[in-house]
């Protein structure tokens, strides 16, 4: 089997070859790590072997199984249709096909099953969508979900290495290159993609609108602020839930506890709740500060945090590829 990764050398990409070469069921697996021309010659190393990077076209030509797309949407509305019409098995991390009806905007644990053979082209979620839909997925079955309020607290490495470089260089006092319009250490504001003429960004309409395609629910009435903030290792999510019905607070935690990617830290008695400290480089999606909201009926809070490099886009990914070489889909 052949996977290429397009945007190998990206912060997102470097993961994806992390969580590969993590995965048994592509032990065997041929790598094309691709990136853009001014990198192709160079190599890079998966499971302790030298790869040669190659350009998209080279990839194309050497016609691999599965491709995972970390570029951005530009490269992957021009690319993943052509790597599709080579019987390639597109999953695309970048925001360009994640609103086309006919494209699976999958969560492997929440609805895998939209996904078959004549869906060359998968997308895969945003980063903030995944840790979001997967706790409330098993909720929304069980209590039927009415409106979601989310405040995101995300971290600077979503913003891909030149925002890391910039946080960095400001806590060693260097005026190096600047991702952000502003100082982000010790800082923060509540700015995430472009802002769009309804005063939203286009961070929080993604999430209004992935979370409604995901749970396969119009009616789900949703709104988000995003915040940027000086960290490293995940984002994290203040959630407020309203539910259609009535809920018994012990069932639900229970409910969380047995969904596959859920880790229940919630003792407040011992100080232990979800932080990006601790979820960095892992693969669950962490759920705390589990509480009755006691100013609304049918109301919850709760605090999500995950690593959004890894189940936020990357460990996603390649769940997907992993379904489907378990369901036999290629």
């Amino acid at each position: 089997m052949k996977i290429a990764v397009i945007g190998a050398t990206g912060l997102v990409g470097r993961v994806i070859l992390r969580v590969l070469e993590e995965s048994n069921l592509f032990s065997n697996v041929t790598i094309l790590p691709v990136a853009s021309e001014r990198s192709a010659g160079k190599k890079l190393t998966f499971r302790g072997e030298e790869h040669e990077i190659c350009g998209l076209r080279d990839a194309l030509l050497a016609e691999p199984d599965i491709a995972i797309f970390s570029a951005g949407a530009d490269i992957s509305r021009e690319w993943a249709p052509e790597f599709a019409d080579k019987q390639t098995f597109v999953i695309d991390n970048s925001s360009a096909w994640r609103q086309e009806a006919h494209i699976p905007l999958v969560v492997p644990e929440i609805n895998s099953f939209t996904i078959e053979k004549n869906t060359p082209i998968i997308a895969n979620p945003n980063c903030s969508t995944i840790q979001l839909v997967l706790a409330l997925a098993p909720l929304h079955r069980k209590y039927g979900i009415k409106r979601i309020v989310v405040s995101t607290y995300q971290s600077v490495t979503g913003s891909g290495a030149a925002a890391v470089k910039q946080l960095k260089n400001e806590r060693k006092g260097i005026d190096g290159r600047k991702a952000y319009p502003y100082t982000i250490d010790l800082n923060l504001f509540p700015h995430g993609g472009n802002f769009l003429e309804n005063g939203y960004t286009t961070e929080e309409q993604k999430l209004a609108d992935e979370t409604r395609k995901i749970l396969d629910d119009q009616s789900i009435q949703i709104t988000a602020t995003v915040v940027r903030v000086p960290v490293y290792g995940g984002h994290s999510e203040a959630v407020n839930v309203e539910f259609n019905k009535d809920y018994d607070i012990n069932e639900l935690r229970e409910l969380l506890a047995e969904t596959p990617g859920i880790t229940i830290q919630d003792d407040i008695a011992e100080n232990i709740y979800p932080m990006p400290l601790f979820a960095e480089g892992k693969d669950d999606v962490f759920v705390g500060r589990i509480r009755r909201d006691e100013s609304c009926a049918n109301a919850l809070n709760m605090w999500i945090v995950s690593d959004n490099l890894r189940k936020g886009a990357a460990t996603n990914a390649v769940q997907i590829a992993e379904h489907l070489v378990k369901n036999k889909i290629l």
